[in-house]
């Protein structure tokens, strides 16, 4: 008998497949300042966006909180309770429905060796690796990780740490260059017929935000996401799914 749960909802037409709660929004009388991660960037990302005349608080979906019980019907209790920084590397582990592709600074991730080996499709890039070769290198290998797996759906992990001037991504990316990598892999995934998911991810710089909140106007502006992008459907169950991570 199926887990009985809160968290899938009916999303009428109208609202986009944008999911977001404030409670994503981490504050501690005001110590969340002096870390180097922008726990605000979230609302901050939807405030933008709002400026722009994107979006509406009616157009949102609203997330809900996993409870336990919810948890428990993917994970062990051993493993809510010690909660390892590579989980769904971990979590996959000879799991051949899944095929991870993870995009890297190599001098620094990942520090944990038998996630490591999780890893399908490896992109290690070197310190300071700029635009030009970083989104040669993500093109190259998402074409081939499509061409060996068909997914039913990619999840992909929109990391910002990548930018220049990040201490803890060690490369230097512009702006541009994330907002054009966002494109990409868009593009890419749709050209295939496959849903894909977005998440943001890390990144330690407080203008991570705007530069977000203008990867997804662009992505809007090029028609690839929106109400009328969310109608793509998945073709076949039995296919692996692709969660991407990209810094």
């Amino acid at each position: 008998m199926p887990h009985p749960t809160q968290l899938y909802q009916h999303v009428p037409e109208s609202r986009w497949p944008i999911v977001y709660s404030p409670r994503y929004n981490i504050t501690f009388l005001g110590l969340e300042k002096l870390h180097p991660f922008d726990a605000g960037k979230w609302g901050k990302v939807i405030s933008f966006l709002k400026e722009e005349k994107l979006l509406s608080d009616s157009m949102l979906v609203e997330a809900r909180e996993a409870s336990d019980e919810d948890l428990l019907v993917v994970h062990t209790r051993r493993y809510l309770n010690e909660l390892k920084g590579n989980g769904h590397e971990r979590d996959f582990m000879g799991d051949k429905r899944v095929y991870i592709m993870d995009v890297y600074n190599r001098h620094i991730y990942p520090g944990d060796r038998f996630a490591k080996q999780a890893i399908r499709r490896k992109v290690e890039l070197e310190w300071g690796t700029e635009d030009d070769e970083y989104l040669r290198r993500v093109e190259r290998n998402l074409e081939k990780a499509l061409q060996e797996h068909q997914p039913d759906v990619v999840v992909y992990n929109a990391g910002t740490d990548v930018l220049e001037g990040d201490r803890l991504g060690g490369l230097s990316i512009s702006p541009q260059g994330v907002v054009k990598r966002d494109e990409l892999v868009f593009r890419m995934v749709r050209g295939h017929q496959v849903p894909i998911l977005m998440v943001t991810s890390g990144g330690y710089q407080k203008r991570t935000a705007r530069i977000i909140a203008d990867s997804i106007l662009n992505l809007y502006g090029q028609g690839l996401i929106g109400p009328q992008s969310a109608n793509v459907s998945a073709q076949n169950s039995d296919t692996p799914l692709l969660p991407l991570e990209v810094p």
